[in-house]
């Protein structure tokens, strides 16, 4: 089948490269020419692991195309997917400016049917939205089907190879025929296809990013309150997640929760809840449960330091909002250096996949360095932001050697408790007792 998708962004981009990769041929619009003519030459402007390996092959195959004309694209597609930023405006709302904005455009250039596919994380109530734009402009028969994605930053190849489910939302018998048809692959392989309307489908994104959000808050609330009363939150976790109607996973404290999703999808549910006299609580106070948890640290090394942290060297592991990605969008590491920073100590910062991103924002506001243990030259302390892989098994003698002080600020519960402690070194980690 002949697709075009929308906007080649990380969901996009991820999105149109899979559908290539299950045999589709691909047609990818952005507005964004150096991006495009980078695309085409073979050059993935996102990091994410094994995803330029699937684009290399699906272009050498060419079932993958990149273009900046939207026309061009869409007299060869009978399906188009809008992938387009839905930001978070000033209270909240999710700004659908992009969305409608292309919507109108399709309308003006259709020729015949289309399927119009919102990729986009939008609020209930969009795809009606997008119809009546559309209608606005042609008389022309089409179907607007809502289809979220639910991809894990750093694992979005093998979730978009391997779903645990796909949700398609419709009205429309003809659109679900083709939706069935791109995603038989899928199916063919036992994942699920869920029917339902439009506005479910719209919701049921926004539920379960907020979910996933109210849950690790919760877990960060467990592990603050272990600390007070010497419980160790490691252990609570396992007991907790052993439940199979918890589970395990999103029950790891730490200091708050980032990205592109989670943050942006609470806001948009709290104030779309508003606009219909609705008032989501939980989300109210997930929101402001996080917005401190993921500074929470900096108290505890101001503490540490005397309540002084004027020309303290402290060495940070990690910008990016999680491992395996170069994602900085709210990440809690560009928290904790503003807050740092204003308290008067000086950054070296390690990150060489999301380096680049944050040089962008914060320039030569704090240095950076080319490896884990040059970030560790005569600095005071070390504050662990992000879980990257390097970081679980360090050489502790070298550390010491590196740092001024031994310490330790881990904001992702790195190490078990005896590693620090036999290497001599101070340990703050999240709802576990202090070593040092």
């Amino acid at each position: 089948m002949n697709i075009t998708i929308v906007g080649t962004g990380y969901v996009g981009l991820v999105t149109g490269t899979t559908l290539a990769e299950l045999g589709n041929s691909v047609y990818c619009v952005d507005i964004d020419e150096k991006k495009v003519t980078d695309m085409k030459n073979g050059i993935v402007p996102i990091y994410e692991p094994n995803l330029e390996e699937m684009f290399l092959r699906n272009i050498q195959a060419e079932r993958l195309f990149f273009t900046t004309d939207l026309k061009k694209a869409l007299d060869k597609s009978e399906v188009i997917y809008l992938a387009l930023p839905t930001p978070p405006g000033e209270d909240g709302s999710a700004d659908l400016s992009y969305v409608l904005k292309v919507a109108n455009d399709i309308g003006e250039m259709m020729t015949d049917y289309k399927v119009i596919v919102n990729k986009s994380t939008v609020p209930v109530g969009t795809a009606d939205k997008v119809s009546e734009v559309i209608a606005s402009k042609t008389k022309i028969e089409f179907d607007v089907v809502s289809n979220p994605e639910f991809l894990r930053e750093g694992f979005a190849v093998e979730d978009s190879m391997n779903p645990a489910r796909v949700v398609v939302g419709s009205s429309s018998e003809k659109a679900k025929d083709i939706m069935a048809q791109i995603y038989q692959p899928f199916t063919n392989t036992g994942i699920p296809i869920i029917f339902m309307d439009e506005k479910s489908s719209e919701l049921t994104k926004y539920a379960s990013n907020s979910f996933l959000a109210v849950k690790i808050t919760f877990m960060n609330e467990i592990a603050n309150y272990c600390e007070k009363v010497g419980a160790d939150v490691d252990k609570v976790r396992l007991g907790m997640g052993s439940d199979d109607r918890i589970g395990h996973r999103f029950l790891f404290p730490g200091i708050g929760y980032g990205g592109s999703c989670f943050p942006k999808d609470v806001k948009a549910l709290i104030r779309s809840g508003k606009d219909e006299d609705f008032n989501f609580q939980i989300l109210e106070a997930t929101e402001n449960v996080n917005i401190s948890q993921k500074v929470i640290l900096v108290s505890e090394i101001e503490k540490h330091f005397g309540g002084n942290l004027e020309g303290k060297t402290i060495a940070v592991w990690g910008l990016a909002f999680k491992a395996n990605t170069d994602d900085i969008r709210e990440a809690s590491s560009l928290d904790n250096i503003d807050l740092l920073l204003k308290k008067g100590a000086k950054i070296v910062a390690y990150d060489t996949v999301a380096e680049k991103n944050v040089q962008k924002i914060l320039g030569d506001k704090i240095q950076y360095s080319k490896t884990m243990y040059e970030a560790l030259e005569n600095a005071d302390a070390l504050f662990i932001a992000t879980e990257w892989p390097e970081f679980k098994n360090p050489n502790f003698k070298l550390m010491g050697e590196k740092m001024k002080n031994k310490v330790i600020f881990d904001g992702r519960n790195m190490y078990p408790l005896e590693t620090p402690e036999q290497n001599g070194f101070y340990y703050k980690s999240i709802g576990r007792k202090t070593i040092g």
